[in-house]
């Protein structure tokens, strides 16, 4: 095994030379070699050899510790590069490894200079120094197969030029000398000839490749390895045999003359190329031998059919018995037979054909879905292929359907079976013709027949039954008016016994009415309405209304048949349309009204449209393809409801009058209109209250109640007051009253809220009297604010926002400081002066009250 060595200092040659290390610190050292070179070695040139099998046996791995020399697997050792070696001797290590790298060793080889010495043969000349090295001339050898010996058989002698200046030794090694097999060839190491042992099997070894070593004495090598090959020449000693011990081809029946069959091959061992491995094909014998349907390419080994005949229904396998030999087929050369097989592959060219050429059967009549008949066919094809399964046909006499024919996949019959129930009272026998082919489509063979469909005839006996009645046909129309009134008569549906060919003894009943329109005569099976008849009724459907008849005779049987009652179109309904419609302004100022008729096509469209006189003013209608109109406004009406009468004609002048609810609304959309409505018929009156609005009384009736509340407060903490107003007070301040209503008008002439400040007690009896009891005044009063005198010309309640008065907030911005001030002053004052000037109205309380007048200011406990 060579070994390339790296340039010193690279990352390879480190870790080389710490493989060697740890190498060299673990391996166990074996015998020391001393080899003696001259002092000049040219590169590539063998040192010397070492037995390395002395040392490990079998290595695997062979290192050298310096990168100057190498060493191959069989320890010859050369140089890298060229050397000079000094006076000193040189020496280097050989390591040696197994393959799992269990055992190490290290061989040491201690290189020498010296001055040339040369061992003399007697009567030798000198030689001439310095001379160059060639490398040995190859000579070819060939060793003969199966050779006789006598062995050891000599096959050649290698001779070195080093001989004449050295004592040389010749070795060789490689398959056939230590390697296998093992000991075929040796040399004489002094005269260099090479010896054969024993015979050698070209099917074995054709070749071998062994080098030859020349050495000196001491295990100098002055010349390379030679390489030798010797190769075996082959001897006749291998007979062909077939590839494929069983081997089958198939063919189709009927084919042409030339058709290939199949290939055969054979198998020689010998060497190729040669006499020996060229084989030739042979048919010995063809079983059936009658008559001669193959034939065989002697060199390719093809198969080819010879005539046309092959019929698989005469012979459906051939055998045929081969023969291959080598040397060309001469008779000397080696031969083995075998045996192939040929299968015909089936072919439809026979034609089905029927046992009978007639049958004859029977069936009862309005008998269906029951069998009749099976036939039997016979056919030549395989069986179960399509080449010889039976496809039935009725040819004749099927005319009406009430017949069919199957094949039956088990038995290849044909079964026949009726479908359509038969009629005695009609036909009282039927006579078919049935023909039968295969599924495979007839072969196109030159020697095949034209198809030919083989037929039978069938004849079908219809046998007579007492039967029911028949409802022929199965739904019978009749025609009526639309809108005919009840008690009429109608045509109704008739029913016939088979037998009598007539409808008597036969009974009606009706089985299926939805809106219960007749009543039926059992007898007779006629109709008598009980409805008038209407073509828009939804139990209608295009224009027809079904009846279902139940026709039974006195055995009971019965038949069903349906009635369709085909109304004709009566002009009977004026145009429908909506009686309510909306306007959004916001988006239109029309609505498109469209009008329905419940009439046929014939009576309905195209409409006209007429406006009442009465409201021409306000709006104006406009016919639209004479199926729609719009209303339109002639300006802008205000929100509310509007009433149009308006008059719609169909094609043939039919009319109704109707009068339209139209909404008008300040909407996008007609359901915000329709829910803004709904809430308006609830509140009554009219008036939609805004989000505005709402949010206003919200906030008016929370500042009330802070109001309310703060007096409350106040009259509270001031429990220690006395009482403002003597007992006697209270009744020069009363108004007579009868009822719980707003009292009488204020007769003084002039009601004056003074500017000083006045003493009250309860604010809230006072506002609570001067702003909700709905006091009227017929003469002006004066508010005084700021400084300036507020009058009111107008009558009506205080406090009301109407024009000429002044707003709510107002007289509070005025009374509520003052009214404050009075109710302090009340308070502080022992005297009660200032309880003189407040005005309190009073309401009568009715009669009979366990209580007394109550004072405005009035705190008194009593009992």
């Amino acid at each position: 095994m060579a070994v390339a060595c790296a340039a010193p200092g690279s990352t390879f040659s480190k870790q080389l030379l710490f493989f060697l290390l740890v190498l060299v610190l673990f391996c166990d050292a074996c015998q020391k070699v001393s080899l003696h070179v001259p002092s000049h070695l040219k590169a590539e040139t063998p040192v010397g050899k070492v037995n390395l099998e002395e040392c490990l046996k079998s290595p695997s791995l062979i290192l050298s510790s310096d990168p100057a020399f190498r060493i191959l697997e069989d320890g010859t050792i050369y140089t890298t590069h060229d050397l000079l070696l000094s006076s000193e001797k040189r020496g280097f290590s050989i390591l040696l490894s197994d393959g799992q790298g269990q055992e190490q060793k290290k061989l040491e080889v201690v290189l020498s200079a010296r001055e040339k010495k040369v061992f003399r043969k007697r009567h030798t000349k000198e030689p001439v120094h310095n001379r160059s090295k060639r490398r040995w001339a190859p000579i070819p050898c060939s060793l003969m197969e199966n050779s006789l010996g006598p062995f050891p058989q000599h096959i050649q002698q290698i001779q070195s030029d080093a001989a004449q200046n050295y004592t040389i030794f010749y070795s060789i090694s490689g398959p056939g000398v230590d390697k296998e097999p093992y000991n075929l060839f040796y040399i004489e190491k002094d005269t260099g000839d090479i010896y054969c042992t024993r015979s050698i099997d070209r099917e074995q070894y054709d070749q071998f490749l062994v080098y030859g070593y020349a050495t000196t004495a001491d295990g100098y090598a002055p010349d390379y390895p030679l390489p030798l090959l010797f190769k075996v020449e082959d001897d006749n000693d291998n007979a062909p045999y077939f590839e494929t011990k069983l081997t089958v081809f198939s063919v189709p029946e009927n084919c042409r003359s030339g058709t290939s069959v199949g290939q055969v091959t054979a198998i020689d061992k010998d060497e190729p190329g040669t006499l020996h491995t060229r084989l030739k094909y042979k048919i010995l014998q063809q079983i059936p031998d009658q008559p001669k349907h193959f034939s065989i390419h002697p060199d390719t080994g093809v198969i080819t059919t010879t005539t046309p005949l092959l019929d698989r229904e005469k012979c459906d396998t051939y055998k045929l018995v081969m023969e291959v030999r080598d040397m060309g087929g001469q008779p000397f050369g080696l031969f083995t037979t075998g045996t192939i097989t040929i299968s015909l592959e089936d072919e439809n060219d026979n034609s089905p054909y029927f046992t009978q050429t007639s049958y004859t059967t029977e069936v009862e009549e309005n008998r269906i879905d029951v069998e009749i008949l099976r036939m039997v066919v016979h056919d030549q094809d395989l069986p179960n292929t399509p080449h010889s399964k039976a496809v039935y046909t009725i040819l004749k006499g099927n005319e009406n359907g009430n017949f069919k024919i199957t094949t039956d996949p088990n038995t290849n019959e044909g079964v026949l079976c009726v479908v359509k129930p038969l009629n005695y009272e009609v036909s009282r026998q039927v006579t078919l013709q049935i023909g039968v082919l295969n599924e495979a489509q007839f072969t196109n063979a030159a020697n095949a027949q034209p198809p030919t469909m083989c037929t039978t005839t069938v004849t079908v006996k219809i046998k007579d039954r007492d039967e029911g009645p028949e409802c022929q046909p199965p739904v019978k129309v009749i025609q009526s008016k639309d809108g005919l009134p009840a008690g009429q008569e109608l045509l109704g549906y008739k029913a016939v016994d088979p037998e009598t060919s007539s409808g008597e003894g036969l009974r009606y009943e009706m089985v299926g009415d939805e809106d219960n329109w007749f009543e039926i005569n059992k007898i007779t099976g006629d109709l008598r309405t009980v409805k008038v008849l209407d073509r828009e009724s939804k139990f209608v459907k295009n224009n027809q209304y079904n009846i279902s008849v139940v026709a039974t005779d006195t055995a009971g049987r019965s038949c069903t048949g349906t009635l369709v009652v085909l109304l004709e179109d009566f002009n009977d309904h004026p145009p429908q349309i909506d009686k309510e419609v909306t306007i959004c302004q916001q988006e239109k100022d029309f609505a498109v009204l469209e009008p329905i008729d419940l009439d046929g096509p014939d009576n309905g469209p195209p409409f006209q449209f007429l406006l009442d006189n009465s409201s021409s003013k306000l709006w104006t209608l406009e016919s639209q393809d004479g199926k729609r109109a719009i209303l339109r406004q002639r300006h802008n009406l205000n929100y509310n409801y509007y009433s149009v009468p308006i008059q719609i004609q169909d094609r043939h002048g039919f009319s109704a009058k109707h009068v339209l609810s139209v909404r008008v609304c300040d909407c996008t959309t007609p359901t915000e209109c329709r829910m803004a409505v709904k809430e308006e018929r609830d509140a009554k009156p009219n008036i939609i209250l805004g989000k505005w609005a709402i949010l206003a009384m919200v906030l008016g009736s929370a500042l009330l109640l802070c109001i309310l509340f703060t007096c409350f407060c106040v009259t509270t903490t001031k429990r220690t007051v006395k009482k403002c107003f003597p007992d006697d007070v209270a009744q020069q301040n009363l108004i007579v009253s009868n009822t719980e209503g707003p009292g009488e008008e204020v007769t003084e002439a002039n009601i004056r809220l003074p500017t000083q400040t006045a003493n009250i007690c309860d604010t809230s009896m006072s506002v609570g009297t001067l702003g909700g009891q709905g006091i009227k005044t017929q003469q002006s009063f004066e508010m005084v604010k700021g400084g300036h005198t507020l009058e009111s010309h107008k009558g009506g309640v205080l406090g009301a926002a109407e024009p000429g008065r002044y707003a709510y907030t107002d007289w509070q911005t005025f009374t509520q400081p003052r009214l404050g001030e009075k109710v302090y002053l009340c308070g502080q004052a022992e005297e009660h002066k200032h309880c003189e000037d407040y005005v309190r109205p009073y309401n009568y309380e009715g009669k009979g009250s366990m209580a007394g007048s109550v004072g405005c200011c009035s705190d008194r406990q009593e009992e």
